[in-house]
C-alpha cells in the first residue's frame, strides 16, 4: 500500500505506507507528525524529511555520520524511554540549514532525529560536543574567513 503526496518542492510521490515515520511528539518548532524520508539514494549523505500532512514543508537533513566521523548520540534515561528499538536498528538524522554557499550549510547535532519502527523521535543530545550549528563543509567555512 502506498501514499501519494503533491509535494510543493518534488511533484507528485509514492510513498509506500511502511516508509512513513510518525513523531509523536512532534518535531520542534514545526507542525504534522506524519512524514517520510524522500533520498536521491539509499547510501548517500542528505535527504529529505518530508511532512505528509503539509505539502509545502519539507526539512533538510543529513546523516551525520558522512561528515563527523566521532559523532556520539548521548540521550539521558528520559529521552531514551520513547525508543525501544535496539541502538543498532535506529537511523539517526540530523536537520540542516542550507546556504547559497558550502560554508552556509551547518548540521544541528544537538537535537538529532532518531526513526526506528517506524517512529520518529527528536531529542535532546547530552553530548558535550553537540552544537546546535556545527559546520558541514569546515574547509569553506575557512576559505570564506
Amino acid at each position: 500500500m502506498s501514499i501519494t503526496i503533491d509535494s510543493s518542492r518534488f511533484g507528485t510521490l509514492e510513498i509506500a505506507s511502511s516508509d512513513v515515520i510518525e513523531f509523536p511528539t512532534g518535531l520542534i518548532g514545526l507542525g504534522g507528525k506524519s512524514y517520510a524520508l524522500v533520498a536521491p539514494s539509499e547510501d548517500g549523505a542528505f535527504a529529505w524529511l518530508h511532512s505528509l500532512d503539509d505539502a509545502e514543508l519539507a526539512l533538510p537533513v543529513a546523516n551525520p555520520w558522512h561528515f563527523f566521523s566521532d559523532y556520539e548520540v548521548d540521550l539521558s534515561d528520559e529521552a531514551a524511554k520513547p525508543i525501544s528499538a535496539d541502538p543498532a536498528d535506529v537511523a539517526v538524522w540530523v536537520t540542516v540549514r542550507a546556504g547559497a554557499e558550502l560554508a552556509d550549510f551547518y548540521a544541528n547535532l544537538r537535537a538529532p532525529i532518531l526513526v526506528a519502527e517506524g517512529k520518529g523521535h527528536q531529542i535532546i543530545n547530552e553530548a558535550a560536543d553537540a552544537p546546535v550549528r556545527a559546520p558541514l563543509f569546515p574547509a569553506a567555512v575557512a576559505a570564506a574567513a
